[in-house]
This record gives C-alpha cells, structure tokens and sequence, in this order.
C-alpha cells in the first residue's frame, strides 16, 4: 500500500530535496508551501501541491482531503535576525503554524511527525562541545525558543494523543537549491558572490565554527525516521561533529575558482556564537545514520550547482 507523505516548506531548499527522495521511495508526496521563499522551479508535477501557509485554516481541509501517514514539518521562519526585530511574526509562524499542523495531524490519525528543528539556536549559548542531545535548553534568540516550543508541543501531543514524533535537530545544512538571499545560508551567499564577482564579506576575524552538514545527508536522516517501524518519541541531532571555520568556507570556495576572489573582515556581529558543533551518536547508534559527504566535497558539489 502507498504511504502518503505530506512535507510543509516543500518548494524549499531542504523540503524540495526531501520530495525528490520520498517520491523515489514510492511515496505519494503532497506538498504545502506559501511561497514566500519556495520556487516553483523545484517542484514536480507527480506530487500534489498546495499554495497554503502553515497558520491558515485550509490545513484542516487538505488534511482531510489528502490523509497523509507521515507530516514532515520544515516549513519556518528561518531569519533569526527577523525573529529578534519581530518576534511575534517569529512565533505565529513557528510556534502557533505547527501547532495548527499538529492539531490536524491527530484530527486525522497521522501516523508520525517529524520536525525540522535546530541544535544550533537551542543550543545556544553552547556550553559543552560538541553538544550531544542532553545539553542545557536556554535558547538566547526569539527563534531558538520558538523551535524549542514547538518541540515542547510536539511532545505534548505525542503524550497525549499518542502521536510518534522526531525532532530533527541540524547543524547548518547546506547545499544545491538553498538560498543566496536568506539569512540561513553563508555558503550560498558565498557562492553567490563569487560568481557575481563580489567579495566576501566575514565578519569578525572568520574563525568561528559551525558544524556544515550536506543536505543529502539531511535527507537521509529523514527517510530512516520515516520507517513504519519507528514509533514513540525521540530528539536527534543531525550533524557532522566537526567544526569549520568561516575561514575554512573561504578557503574551500576559493579553490573552485582560477582567478583571485577578495575577501573584506567586517566588525563581528553582535552576539554571534563562537562555536557550534553538534553529537550526531545518537543517531548513529539508533539508526545506523552517519554524516558521508565532507566539507571539500560538499562545497564543491554546491558551487557547480551555483555556476549551473
């Protein structure tokens, strides 16, 4: 029998990829995006596709209509910036979007529920490194604690209404079809930039860390929670366990390149992490589940995807 996939933000960078691979698996894949970010150019005519935000009232009727097994939830307001400037913007989508989601998925009997959640802003002030999925929850960002309160009622609903979850808690993801404009996506302004003929801009001396996952990787992680097998609840980080430095991103891009590309050190901005790395073992330990594409490739791989 088809299982039927219903995948929020799915004209997205990451959720885009995600339908490829559910599709491939056989899947029925049903998509919702507002396309405020999502490009039309990412979506195949062999899924259904609804242009609805996550907050309005028609996720009950597609719910209804279309009575997915498994909701893959990454539709966000990703700017962290964004959520500091307007943090009522910030929850209504993150917090109130997928409660409004999750309230449908057990209104229709849904089977699981993953989340799109991140290590990175949950973590943050990081304490421990890497941090591994016990680390202290004090989120210093209106986006950081809106991503820990929807994981907080995703685990209230699976409490009490019995509803399988996962929260997926990545790294930086990075990678072909993310976008150049968003606050998210240093690699792709990065590239960006370059094949615009525009120097780099690094903020501060360059040497902070974060831990650069590929988003193939990050869609593998999907596909194992998404076996039928896999009930209750869990927390994953999804991750690499290595930390690079903005200087490293730069010297990887560069590479791609014959001619000299400038890079200009602006001042630091106020209040950025200096170092973010995640334990990815859980994971690996549960589900077999290992980062496979390094940072050299993955680079390489999403600046020919630029020039393309």
């Amino acid at each position: 029998m088809t299982r039927t996939v219903l995948i929020t933000g799915g004209a997205g960078f990451i959720g885009s990829h995600l339908a490829d691979a559910y599709r491939a698996r056989g899947f029925r894949v049903v998509l919702v995006d507002n396309m405020v970010h999502g490009q039309s150019t990412f979506l195949n005519s062999q899924d259904t596709f609804y242009q609805v935000d996550i907050c309005s009232p028609e996720i009950k009727t597609i719910f209804k209509k279309e009575q997915p097994d498994i909701v893959n939830h990454h539709a966000a307001q990703i700017d962290l910036l964004k959520s500091i400037s307007d943090p009522l913007a910030d929850i209504q989508v993150n917090v109130l979007g997928t409660v409004n989601l999750l309230q449908a998925a057990v209104q229709n009997h849904v089977k699981a529920f993953v989340f799109a959640s991140s290590g990175g802003a949950i973590y943050s002030p990081q304490k421990t490194f890497p941090a591994d999925e016990t680390h202290p929850l004090y989120p210093v960002s209106p986006y950081g604690v809106a991503k820990l309160s929807a994981e907080k009622y995703i685990y209230f609903y699976h409490k009490h209404y019995g509803l399988n979850a996962v929260n997926l808690r990545y790294a930086n993801v990075y990678g072909p079809r993310q976008n150049a404009r968003g606050e998210a996506g240093v690699v792709a302004i990065f590239c960006d930039r370059m094949l615009k003929g525009q120097a780099l801009v690094v903020y501060g001396d360059g040497l902070q860390t974060r831990d650069y996952v590929y988003v193939d990787d990050v869609v593998d992680a999907n596909l194992r929670v998404s076996d039928p097998a896999l009930t209750g609840y869990q927390e994953y980080n999804v991750a690499t366990g290595i930390e690079s430095t903005v200087l490293d991103l730069v010297q990887g891009l560069t590479q791609q390149v014959s001619g000299k590309i400038e890079t200009i050190h602006q001042a630091a901005r106020k209040g950025e992490q200096a170092r973010s790395v995640l334990d990815a073992s859980k994971i690996s330990r549960a589900l077999k589940w290992q980062a496979k594409v390094g940072l050299t490739e993955g680079l390489e791989r999403t600046f020919r995807y630029f020039q393309k």
